[in-house]
């Protein structure tokens, strides 16, 4: 948690941004796994962590703009909370931390609401995601689930504020980034043919927890590392095989970090591991020479591409002219995903907001295979914080797909590809703020380069 001063400058920027209406903030609840009171870990939801600062359940809260009001509804513990919870400071107390002075019982806020709106009021709300923010606004707004898209300008002026992070915040991030690059590093050292998958990851949460840390999302830790989100860890390391790992940690302050890195299981990379690791080092590093203000980050993830091809050509699996087959999409075969998304109390940030409006202005996306998966295209802008992500796979399914409707036969060379369809996936990640003149990495550094890695093992 922030200074009381921290938040209520935020709200007091996004009621001067939105100027009139009712601001209605969903915070989330209580999940039962498999029965109500054997619940999933708890996290706030992140714009109602951005703006109040209080990371408990049953809470939602409005900010009247009109009424220059701002309250936290929620309702104080009994004593069976307490006696199963310990003491905890009141509801008011937590609100006072945060600059809230008025708070009321949760069962208050309908009457609230339906006020707002029998006054001709504009009640704005966010997308929801969850089922008990669905439930609830068609309760208190009278909302069919179908019709709930949420407030534009509201997403907006959220999205305007939280896309910029300020020093507090960056603080927070390089936390989150370094306990993340530490579960990368012990995952390098670690990693020996004849592990199972599950061991690895093992290793790699206790870094995290050592830390006082969540996991930012689900950890990808995998020989498969052509499917791109492999959660599955049972399988048996072997030699000659590739391990892909895509992993972060989020901080007491909900901040993450999230990186990937790509380890052979032996100690040295094959001759043709090797080749295919440093075409997607030159993706990564090509990409990071790039990022300064003002470039469209959609320019970035062409010019990732185009050193893929590059390089694919030179080892025939690609040819023809680069700059059309990236244009068509014929890259995507091996680059399926985007180069990279914004970060920072979402590890996809603001991602229930909607790409539309976090990576793109409002702009439409592109529906072409590969470049659709592109998160963020908008031009960079000092205080953003993204991801630099470009990966090389051989996805056997997809390979035959293509190959049978003879798809980009000018620029894919089928017969040399169909030898490398064991090959699996390599991706290389790291995290970056955009600041006035160019761009600097947040948090330590992960070994990135062949030798680098190879030394570890």
């Amino acid at each position: 948690m922030f200074a009381k001063e921290t938040y209520m400058q935020r709200r007091a920027s996004l009621k001067k941004k939105l100027g009139s209406g009712t601001l209605l903030f969903l915070g989330n609840d209580e999940c039962g796994l498999n029965y109500e009171s054997n619940t999933f870990r708890y996290r706030q939801d992140s714009t109602f962590l951005y703006y109040f600062g209080l990371s408990c359940a049953g809470l939602s809260a409005i900010i009247d703009i009109d009424e220059d009001k701002e309250v936290i509804f929620g309702d104080e513990l009994t004593i069976d909370d307490i006696v199963w919870m310990g003491p905890q400071p009141t509801l008011r107390e937590k609100c006072e931390r945060v600059g809230i002075k008025e708070t009321m019982p949760s069962a208050r806020i309908a009457d609230y609401l339906r006020n707002c709106l029998l006054k001709g009021k504009t009640v704005h709300y966010l997308p929801p995601y969850r089922p008990e923010h669905k439930l609830k606004l068609m309760d208190w707004l009278g909302l069919s689930p179908d019709s709930q898209k949420g407030s534009v300008p509201f997403i907006r002026a959220v999205v305007a504020q939280r896309n910029h992070k300020s020093t507090e915040e960056i603080a927070e991030i390089e936390k989150a980034c370094d306990v993340t690059a530490d579960m990368h590093i012990t995952a390098m050292k670690v990693l020996r043919s004849g592990m199972y998958e599950y061991e690895v990851v093992a290793e790699m949460n206790r870094v995290a927890e050592s830390n006082n840390c969540e996991l930012s999302f689900a950890t990808i830790a995998t020989i498969n590392g052509q499917t791109l989100h492999n959660h599955y860890y049972g399988n048996k390391v072997k030699p000659g095989d590739l391990f892909l790992i895509d992993a972060g940690a989020e901080v007491e302050s909900g901040y993450a970090g999230d990186m990937s890195s790509t380890i052979p299981a032996d100690k040295t990379f094959t001759t043709r591991q090797r080749e295919v690791y440093e075409i997607q080092n030159a993706m990564h590093l090509e990409s990071v020479k790039a990022l300064r203000p003002g470039i469209p980050y959609m320019d970035v993830y062409d010019l990732s591409a185009r050193v893929m091809v590059d390089g694919l050509k030179a080892l025939g699996l690609m040819k023809g002219n680069t700059d059309d087959a990236v244009r068509e999409g014929a890259h995507a075969l091996f680059y399926p995903h985007g180069l990279g998304h914004m970060m920072g109390l979402d590890v996809h940030d603001m991602e229930n907001l909607g790409e539309i409006w976090v990576g793109y202005d409002g702009q439409p996306k592109s529906t072409q295979f590969g470049r659709k998966s592109q998160r963020l295209a908008i031009p960079l802008e000092p205080g953003f914080v993204h991801t630099v992500e470009p990966g090389i796979y051989f996805i056997p399914q997809l390979i035959d797909m293509w190959k049978a409707e003879k798809k980009f036969a000018d620029f894919i060379n089928y017969d040399k590809v169909e030898t490398y369809k064991d090959f699996g996936g390599i991706r290389n990640e790291e995290d970056y703020l955009i600041t006035e003149t160019g761009a600097r990495r947040l948090g330590k550094r992960i070994p990135l380069t062949p030798e680098e890695v190879e030394a570890l093992r």
